[in-house]
């Protein structure tokens, strides 16, 4: 049976994590447990689950899981051991539809990211590894045409904006007078489509999703290839 369009996030999702950045510790976390099960988690695994059938369409080897525990839905502990930042909980939703062949976070990916600053979409490859950073790189290099044609394109650039860090030297190996320089000189890959916060309360929510990723895809196709996994 297929999955029904996602009808939105709920305003008391957005409530619980305004509330959770004003009251991030694990007693009030425990205390409003079923507050986060309900408004969060459930809603998020539902609006995953309305994204399987539209991923597969978009892009058939990306995966799609709506699961409590390991799937596309990002954990809400925070990993505290190598950040300075020490509270327990994240403040937002992250979703990440990661490669078929991922390992983590660093893997070709759809992002989408819920808070009650800011709502935003992402694709490509946030901070990826050395390897893949090179191959990147490399086909840039290799193909200016082709990388020119795809990050120029209006309808891209109309929904898209490239981010992330950047070099401020050339890598090495580099020429800095080369066209797409300023792209080579990128330690992250992804673009970045920013959103009302209160497009994620209303039924248009996943349509406007589907829309990005769709036109983020030949970008995708671009940086699977370079580092060897099918698109």
């Amino acid at each position: 049976m297929a999955a029904s369009r996602f009808p939105g996030f709920e305003p008391a999702t957005l409530a619980f994590l305004r509330e959770l950045d004003s009251n991030n510790n694990r007693p009030w976390f425990q205390a409003n447990k079923s507050r986060y099960e309900e408004f969060v988690l459930d809603v998020a695994l539902r609006f995953i689950l309305a994204m399987q059938q539209s991923m597969a369409d978009i892009a058939p080897h990306f995966v799609v899981q709506a699961t409590r525990v390991g799937g596309s839905l990002m954990r809400i502990y925070r990993d505290t051991r190598f950040s300075n930042a020490k509270t327990p909980y994240k403040t937002n939703i992250g979703i990440q539809f990661r490669h078929e062949q991922a390992k983590d976070v660093h893997s070709p990916g759809y992002y989408v990211h819920v808070d009650p600053q800011q709502v935003f979409l992402g694709v490509g490859m946030w901070r990826p590894e050395a390897q893949p950073l090179r191959a990147i790189r490399d086909r840039i290099a290799e193909r200016p045409a082709d990388w020119q044609r795809v990050v120029g394109e209006s309808n891209f650039k109309r929904h898209f904006d490239l981010g992330g860090e950047m070099l401020t030297r050339p890598p090495r190996g580099f020429n800095n007078e080369h066209a797409c320089i300023a792209d080579i000189k990128r330690k992250s890959f992804i673009a970045v489509k920013d959103l009302a916060v209160d497009d994620c309360l209303n039924k248009q929510f996943q349509g406007k999703v589907e829309t990005a990723f769709r036109v983020g895809s030949p970008y995708m196709q671009f940086l699977c290839k370079a580092v060897g996994v099918p698109f």
